[in-house]
């Protein structure tokens, strides 16, 4: 009898410990929905919008000045005639070190140009440098009729020798190699020159510009003598008309 009144009185506290159960699993499902709201509401305060639009306003204004700078030095019209790249190499111990020298010539087409060299480890950095050193070393040289040189000239540097002369309309530029990007960029239509000595384009271009650099008009040589345009002009025994029409176009 003692066996068979435990087995019914273990039916009955499965269900007595099976009441709590419900009770404990209702927090649960209440506490769930407190849970959900959180999230919610970081998205209403618009923490991350916020930050994306300063993000947004500061990456225009980075983009507006980039464009004036460009539209500025476009600005100037200037022609700019890449030379001649260099490549040279280092050996260390981990291997070798490439770099890059650059030869630009810088012009505006109406009589000043200038060159310049740059060295850097990537090619377009040499170039950027060659052509800032160029538009600072720019000189103005006279010409005749806005087309020509107004006499003949030589410049030598180291062992190049180059010799410059005017030519008439229709002419155009007989030079080769760096000599042409000089006279394309000075704004020269009509020259005649001949290069002896080397090819190095550096050397080419430092004898041409000591060359340009002898020219002179007659109206500078008028001012430093004291004299007129005409006075100048007529000794070479042109007809009067011709040398006044001359004298007249003589504006450098």
């Amino acid at each position: 009898m003692a066996e068979e009144e435990k087995k019914t009185e273990a039916p009955e506290a499965a269900p007595k410990a099976a009441d709590p159960a419900p009770a404990e699993a209702a927090p649960a499902t209440e506490a769930a929905p407190a849970a959900d709201n959180k999230p919610q509401e970081r998205k209403g305060r618009g923490g991350n919008n916020r930050g994306g639009g300063r993000d947004n306003r500061g990456g225009g204004r980075g983009r507006g000045r980039g464009r004036g700078g460009r539209d500025n030095d476009g600005g100037e019209e200037l022609v700019e005639k890449l030379v001649h790249i260099n490549r040279v190499s280092k050996t260390v111990k981990g291997g070798k070190r490439f770099g890059f020298a650059a030869l630009v010539v810088v012009g505006d087409g109406k009589g000043r140009a200038g060159f310049g060299k740059g060295k850097a480890r990537e090619v377009p950095e040499a170039i950027t440098k060659a052509t800032a050193a160029a538009k600072k070393a720019m000189v103005r040289v006279p010409l005749r009729e806005g087309r020509t040189l107004h006499h003949d000239g030589t410049g030598r540097f180291g062992a190049g020798n180059v010799t410059v002369r005017s030519a008439p309309p229709g002419t155009g530029i007989i030079a080769g190699g760096p000599m042409r990007a000089v006279f394309e960029s000075l704004g020269v239509s009509d020259v005649v020159t001949k290069s002896n000595g080397t090819a190095n384009p550096y050397n080419m271009i430092r004898a041409t510009f000591a060359a340009l650099k002898d020219q002179s008009s007659p109206k500078a040589v008028s001012q430093r003598r004291g004299k007129k345009v005409a006075d100048l002009l007529g000794r070479s025994g042109a007809p009067a008309a011709e040398v006044a029409a001359d004298a007249a176009a003589a504006t450098e």
